[in-house]
């Protein structure tokens, strides 16, 4: 089963040095679920100020600069796994640095088979 592991922390509270390190223990991570063949993809994201949000109302595009909304954590990356079940999401979820200082929402990914 496949599993969105979305990663959210406030992007002010990661010293350069905290930063760097966490980098460096997520490739890591992504590496070893890697020769594991639970990894599908990783990735993190650039900062929430180069975000631009698109809503579409009244068949109108409505686009802006920033994140679609205000929050203290922001979406900073994610990891894409392949796993046999929710606990085993859950343990490398719980692996990642950012779990320390944010949030790891685990999400199960639908599968439509006529899409794929």
């Amino acid at each position: 089963m496949q599993y969105i592991l979305l990663i959210y922390s406030d992007e002010n509270c990661w010293t350069e040095e905290e930063s760097e390190a966490c980098y460096k223990k997520s490739r890591a991570i992504s590496e070893a679920l890697t020769a594991q063949g639970k990894l599908i993809s990783s990735a993190p994201l650039h900062p929430i100020t180069s975000a631009t949000s698109l809503r579409v109302r009244n068949g109108k595009q409505q686009i802006t600069d920033g994140p679609f909304a205000e929050t203290t954590e922001q979406l900073g990356g994610y990891y894409i796994v392949d796993v046999d079940n929710l606990d085993q999401a859950l343990e490398i979820a719980a692996s990642l640095p950012p779990a320390k200082k944010g949030t790891v929402e685990v999400r199960p990914i639908m599968q439509l088979n006529e899409l794929n």
